[in-house]
């Protein structure tokens, strides 16, 4: 019994302390997860290999011209792994060898710090065996070429330490041109605009993988282990860059003269749909103007008189009245239910409709929508459906704005509605909208569906094309369209029509001006706050059209004009002169009487291409020297004098490049050796290093545009 008690007495113990050794286990297994969790799995993270994404190369934006719109340009980050066994082997002779030349180097190309202190900081990070030290970031790929010839870097990865990881940089090389429509591509697509957004998916191709090992504090690649990404499509717009520039220029200059808020010109191809031109500018608390959202498409605002056309329409078609019909415009103001409807001009009695759309009458059409719509007025509003003015205009580009055209259901309808819907005012639209239905009328009534993109190419084939889509095959009978074009010709070509003045006399359009009281900051329209949107939106050439163009611009209280004719007018009339003489004249430019400039101008450039300009513009002048030399020509009351000057001097000397423009400046600058920073646009005013000054190749000049 005594032995048998003995043997329970030590398995009792034994699995007594089998419990407790569990206990003591599951506690601290416990513990561990609780309360040193967080910390065991960050130590584990830092141990093991991971895979991190790569980004494809991001394809180009191309303008339909072949003209790179935004595109990527690879930049470099160059860093050190100062553990390289190949740079410390021999305790680090190879480095301490080479060190003092190549900080030397260092200093010398991106002159951001001397030659000391680039010594001092790479010995130190050698001495600290820093495995992925931040040298240098966002390169060029010109200074990476040259990085790749200093002493040390030159041996290799393995016995440098030297790592460069290439990257895209987005760039739009136009910069200004149609940049709210192009957009920028940013790190998070999701703040991204205009196309760069819209066509992301197709843009940004698939990213790639790359293995990299946690050493030392930082996460090193490993070689040979990375999944290559999958570079993006380009896209291929309907944009043209001159028309572009021509929209741009026209727009900006109007702005700058007249002070005012922001504005849009959208330039579209009749037949088709095809958006040639779009810009957009709005006024910087600095005062200058910069293309800071897309007021074309975006913004909805009361258009005013231009909305005349949608009515007169309806009316036509409905044939409550014809062109010739008379309407008492009852000395240019009436009273609707208790609110005024002035004209801008007083004192016009009873006019003919064609003429009321000519001087465009408030009175007459709010009387005329009135007279026939009050107690029908849903027909009214079915026509203004049927113009698609209640639907987005369906181009291919994100934030796009919905119009408001109200329904007599709505609770803010009321018995002015109707009256002062006629003549622009209580509904909603963007200038694009009205544009496409100017277009329709320049199309023989078809409405097109406006597009951006013509389109999508991988290494240069065609994998999508978009063609042109009809959204409405007629907006009314073909009796009602040629009286409405007719009623566009005469505010342009009557006498008293509110564009005659901006007539040509080489060709005929058609169009309608608009001038719409609006609300500063939505603040009421009372008389301190009111301020006026100015609009004309035609298309030319009359009877074979093949541009409609729309302008709308903003005014402030700052501004010295307001009226559509004498704002948005004189843009259309820039555009439309300038794509017409240079696309469609039949006259030779020659032929034309034009009125000599008598300003003084001076121009610089190679000599055969200055000949090339002068024979075109019918210039009487033989430059002086050979046709591979650079000169400089003067013009002054329509002649033209030539100087020849030494822009391109000995080897080892700097060229004079003042006058040049851009191009040609860093085609001298940069065949010489010479690294080029470019301050501003337009022509070379100055150059940091003078001319005939001795340099090194690789020295860096400063040129500033004026």
């Amino acid at each position: 019994m005594d032995i048998k008690r003995d043997i329970l007495w030590r398995v009792h113990l034994s699995f007594l302390g089998i419990i407790i050794l569990g206990i003591v286990i599951i506690g601290r297994a416990v513990y561990i997860q609780r309360a040193e969790g967080d910390y065991w799995k960050s130590l584990a993270a830092k141990q093991h290999l991971k895979y991190i994404k790569t980004d494809a190369e991001r394809g180009t934006i191309f303008s339909e011209d072949g003209n790179m719109l935004s595109t990527s340009i690879p930049v470099f980050d160059i860093y050190i792994d100062f553990g390289a066994d190949g740079l410390r082997e021999h305790d680090g002779k190879r480095f301490y060898k080479n060190v003092d030349s190549l900080s030397y180097r260092l200093s010398a190309l991106f002159g951001d710090a001397s030659k000391a202190d680039y010594k001092k900081r790479l010995i130190d990070g050698f001495r600290k065996k820093l495995r992925y030290y931040p040298l240098k970031k966002k390169i060029s790929f010109e200074d990476y070429r040259q990085l790749r010839d200093f002493p040390l870097v030159r041996l290799g990865r393995n016995k440098s330490g030297f790592i460069a990881e290439v990257r895209d940089n987005r760039v739009n090389p136009y910069v200004l041109l149609a940049n709210r429509t192009i957009g920028l591509s940013r790190g998070d697509t999701s703040k991204n605009v205009g196309l760069e957004r819209s066509y992301d998916s197709v843009l940004k191709g698939q990213t790639g993988r790359r293995l990299v090992r946690y050493i030392a504090g930082a996460y090193i690649p490993v070689d040979g282990a990375e999944i290559d990404p999958e570079n993006g499509k380009d896209i291929e717009t309907t944009i043209d860059t001159y028309t572009q520039d021509v929209a741009e220029n026209a727009l900006m200059n109007m702005m700058q003269e007249n002070n005012s808020l922001h504005g849009t010109c959208i330039v579209m191809e009749v037949k088709t749909g095809k958006i040639k031109a779009i810009a957009n500018l709005g006024r910087m608390p600095d005062g200058e103007y910069w293309e800071d959202y897309n007021y074309g498409l975006g913004r909805r605002t009361e258009p005013g008189s231009i909305f005349k056309l949608a009515t007169l329409i309806s009316l036509l078609e409905d044939k409550y009245v014809d062109t010739g019909t008379i309407v008492d415009c009852e000395g240019g103001q009436k009273n609707f239910y208790g609110l005024w409807v002035r004209d801008s001009h007083k004192g016009t009695g009873r006019i003919s409709v064609k003429e009321a759309f000519a001087i465009s009458s408030n009175v007459a059409f709010a009387k005329m929508a009135d007279e026939f719509y009050h107690n029908q007025p849903q027909k009214f509003i079915d026509h203004l459906k049927h113009f698609r003015l209640n639907k987005r205009s369906g181009i291919d580009i994100v934030g796009t704005a919905r119009p408001y055209i109200k329904e007599p259901s709505d609770k803010t309808w009321s018995k002015t509605t109707i009256p002062f819907m006629a003549h622009g005012y209580e509904e909603l639209v963007t200038p694009l909208q009205m544009l496409m239905l100017y277009n329709a009328v320049a199309n023989d009534g078809k409405i097109m569906k406006p597009y951006l993109v013509n389109s999508i190419s991988e290494m240069g084939n065609v994998v999508k094309s978009f063609k042109p889509e009809v959204l409405v095959n007629a907006i009314c009978s073909k009796e009602t369209l040629e009286k409405v074009k007719a009623c566009l010709l005469d505010v342009v070509e009557y006498k008293h029509g509110t564009a005659h003045g901006l007539a040509s006399p080489y060709y005929l359009f058609g169009g309608k001006t608009g001038t719409a009281v609006s609300a500063l900051d939505n603040k009421g329209y009372n008389k301190a706050n009111k301020i006026y949107q100015s609009a004309f939106i035609g298309f030319f050439p009359y009877n074979n059209p093949e541009y409609s163009i729309a302008v709308v611009i903003q005014n402030g209280h700052e501004s010295r004009l307001a009226y559509g004719a004498s704002v948005a007018g004189p843009v259309f009339k820039e555009v439309a002169d300038r794509l017409y003489a240079s696309r469609m004249a039949t006259i030779p430019m020659n032929k034309i009487d034009v009125t000599r400039d008598s300003g003084f101008y001076q121009v610089a450039g190679r000599n055969a291409e200055l000949n090339k300009i002068f024979s075109r513009l019918h210039y009487n002048v033989q430059m002086t020297g050979d046709k591979q030399s650079w000169d400089i020509a003067y013009l002054r009351n329509g002649k033209a004098q030539s100087v020849t000057r030494q822009v391109l001097s000995s080897a080892n000397m700097v060229p004079d490049v003042v006058g040049l423009g851009l191009k040609d400046a860093l085609y001298v600058l940069e065949n010489k050796g010479l690294k080029v920073r470019v301050n501003g646009r337009g022509k070379v005013a100055k150059q940091s290093l003078p001319q005939n000054a001795l340099f090194n190749k690789g020295e860096e000049i400063t040129i500033d545009l004026n």
